[in-house]
């Protein structure tokens, strides 16, 4: 090769540097382009229950709060609509017994002597009046940055869904792993009842949740098939790992069920 075709060479391979440095042909998404990936997830949210009603007269401002907790950034809040107050004229559609007694678990857990709603419980270990934004603010803001168990949610061949859990030696005590189902939205002309005349939008509205197993902080892998997910109906689910004895949330992760 003669001395031009040398510097051509030289030419072509600086060129090609500075386009692998100004356009890799590697890129590393971000957590954003990551979690829309539906095939697996691993995330670390900081789950907010509000107990609410459709019969509850002060519960509409916390369920407007709801929709801004929706579009935070690692936070899941949640819709849990109690059964409690359907005797005063409106049954809620979305309320389910066991809600109740999910609140009045929370209520021995932080030693209150009643239940009520709006009711805000952050990731199990604070609570608040639901439509208290600055005290439910407050909350989240303590739980940024802090250690929380990463669990990997992943859709399988079959449909169904497997739960990996690493190993984790900053856990205690004996967790409950639990799945939730919920709807990203829905909306109901209340007819009658406190809230009669009103059309009130919910978000993320649990339609469903049970216990599915046990951890107690070594790696595992929990698998779920598609018939279990089919027979809770919902748009999303939720992994919910949780302390038996103190009731706080040690990790969540949620995805969607259906692409």
């Amino acid at each position: 090769m003669g001395y031009t075709g040398i510097m051509q060479v030289r030419a072509t391979i600086k060129l090609l540097a500075v386009a692998l440095f100004l356009f890799p042909l590697f890129t590393i998404p971000s957590p954003e382009a990551a979690a829309g990936d539906s095939s697996q997830k691993t995330n670390q949210l900081i789950v907010v229950e509000l107990f609410t009603s459709q019969g509850c007269s002060s519960c509409p401002p916390a369920d407007a709060y709801l929709h801004e907790l929706a579009e935070m950034d690692g936070v899941l809040p949640l819709s849990m609509h109690v059964d409690y107050w359907d005797y005063i004229g409106w049954k809620d559609p979305f309320a389910m017994p066991k809600v109740g007694e999910r609140q009045r678990e929370y209520a021995a857990h932080f030693g209150l002597r009643y239940v009520y709603t709006p009711q805000a419980v952050v990731h199990g270990i604070d609570q608040a009046t639901g439509s208290d934004r600055r005290a439910v603010g407050r909350a989240i803001a303590r739980l940024r940055g802090k250690h929380q168990v990463p669990i990997e949610l992943v859709k399988t061949a079959d449909g169904g869904m497997a739960i990996n859990l690493p190993d984790d030696p900053t856990v205690e005590h004996r967790a409950r792993i639990t799945m939730v189902v919920f709807d990203r939205e829905h909306q109901t002309a209340i007819k009658r009842g406190e809230n009669r005349g009103r059309t009130i939008k919910y978000r993320n509205v649990v339609r469903g949740f049970r216990p599915i197993a046990q951890w107690n902080g070594r790696a595992a892998s929990v698998p779920l098939s598609a018939r279990e997910l089919a027979s809770m109906q919902g748009e999303s689910c939720a992994i919910i790992v949780q302390s038996m004895r103190t009731g706080h949330i040690l990790g969540a992760a949620a995805m969607p069920l259906h692409n």
